[in-house]
């Protein structure tokens, strides 16, 4: 009899048990994708890496979300395309991740993001910033929280129209301007934003031109631009091809009034001031702001705690950093919208983890600006050309200054004034 009592009793408790323990065994398996070795970890992929990891890593150890452990597996796209699809491919058909999340490179992103589409899985872009792996695709379970690269090309142009009769004395019609873009998705699509931008502005074109990433000589654009004597020049690359540059443009004593660059490589300072030393002052940068110099009185307030705790760990991982590069903080908040909003709602509202919950989870993501870390909010357009695309990221403009990245455009976020043209003290300065 009281066996019978000890076994009944066994046996309610762990029916009791039982929905408690399902839940905790279940869990999301995150596929990570990022170049950890190649050109391409040197120009920023390897901070974008750490970022999404130190977010990832962060909801593992709350526990997960509602209910689901988080498990990711990494995966090295070695800074080539078609290594980025087989990994792609190999974390979901052999690894059985739930989706996948990452991508630093355009190039691979726009092959990547049509296979994974294929393969009815969701895709979410931590990094790469090219139309084209969104435009006229009509994709149904790619998302990317990032501004697209036309926007960083058109907003540089900007920046240098609206200066040029203060700064530069001169009207639009009378500055002379190049560009120049390695010749993958993400420097075609900067430079395509450049292009319109210099037609908008009235700006002089004197020379757009690509080029390799992986050219070991650039000397003949720089003659090329010595050339067309340009006042200003628009310039998208990743690293090694960005030092070339800058290396060979001042051993020839290439000329500017200002040198604007748009993310990846020069969004990696320290990396730049290593190769280049003093070289760097005084350029400017495009990209969405680092969570670091964020206007603090305009964000969520229960986003400021996550900004230190990124910065925290980033100190760990990388100590010593002069300036805490704006890719960690990039791939950190945009992985933290989609734990904190797209998961937990496709979880609660959707019922689960499947392709299909998280894009409708993803479609009904509506922060204002302010909303994320980096400022701005997140909407994601459901159809149209940009289908997938968040139609409220923007970046900023900013410029290195002795040590120091400053926020110098737009003028709603500026920090300092533009110091354009370029000082005397620069060794590319026209003066």
């Amino acid at each position: 009899m009281v066996m019978r009592v000890l076994v009944a009793v066994m046996l309610v408790a762990g029916a009791a048990l039982a929905p408690e323990a399902l839940a905790q065994a279940k869990k999301l398996k995150i596929g990570v994708v990022y170049d950890y070795s190649g050109p391409l970890a040197g120009g920023g992929s390897d901070l974008h890496a750490l970022g999404a990891k130190i977010m990832i890593d962060h909801f593992a150890k709350k526990g997960g979300v509602e209910g689901y452990q988080i498990e990711a597996v990494y995966a090295d796209a070695q800074s080539k395309p078609d290594v980025a699809i087989n990994e792609a491919v190999r974390l979901v058909e052999q690894e059985k991740v739930d989706m996948l999340l990452g991508f630093y490179s355009s190039a691979q992103c726009v092959p990547v993001a049509v296979r994974v589409e294929q393969l009815k899985k969701f895709m979410w872009i931590t990094s790469c910033i090219s139309s084209a792996v969104l435009e006229n695709r009509n994709l149904k379970y790619v998302f990317r929280a990032q501004p697209s690269g036309r926007q960083f090309g058109m907003m540089s142009m900007d920046f240098i129209a609206k200066n040029a009769k203060e700064k530069l004395k001169k009207d639009p019609k009378d500055v002379k301007v190049a560009i120049i873009h390695e010749d993958g998705a993400y420097g075609i699509d900067v430079a395509k934003g450049n292009e319109e931008g210099a037609r908008k502005a009235g700006f002089n074109l004197v020379l757009k031109e690509g080029y390799a990433a992986t050219s070991p000589d650039l000397s003949s654009l720089v003659i090329k631009l010595k050339r067309a004597r340009p006042d200003v020049l628009f310039h998208t690359g990743y690293n090694p091809d960005i030092v070339l540059f800058l290396r060979q443009a001042r051993e020839q004593g290439l000329k500017l009034s200002a040198i604007v660059g748009h993310g990846a490589g020069y969004g990696v300072y320290d990396r730049l001031k290593e190769a280049v030393g003093k070289d760097v002052n005084f350029i400017f940068n495009v990209d969405p702001i680092s969570i670091w110099l964020a206007n603090e009185k305009a964000l969520r307030p229960e986003l400021l705690p996550v900004i230190k705790m990124v910065g925290d760990e980033y100190e760990k991982a990388r100590p010593g950093a002069a300036i805490k590069s704006a890719h960690v903080g990039m791939a950190a908040s945009n992985t933290y919208v989609f734990m904190s909003e797209v998961l937990p709602r496709a979880i609660k509202k959707y019922g689960g983890i499947d392709a299909d919950a998280l894009r409708k989870a993803a479609l009904e993501v509506d922060l204002s600006e302010g909303g994320t870390m980096l400022g701005f909010g997140v909407h994601f357009l459901g159809d149209g050309a940009m289908a997938g695309q968040n139609d409220r990221a923007f970046p900023v403009i900013v410029q290195y200054i002795d040590d120091k990245a400053h926020v110098v455009w737009p003028k709603s976020l500026q920090h300092h004034e533009p110091v354009l043209p370029l000082p005397s003290s620069s060794p590319y300065a026209a003066n």
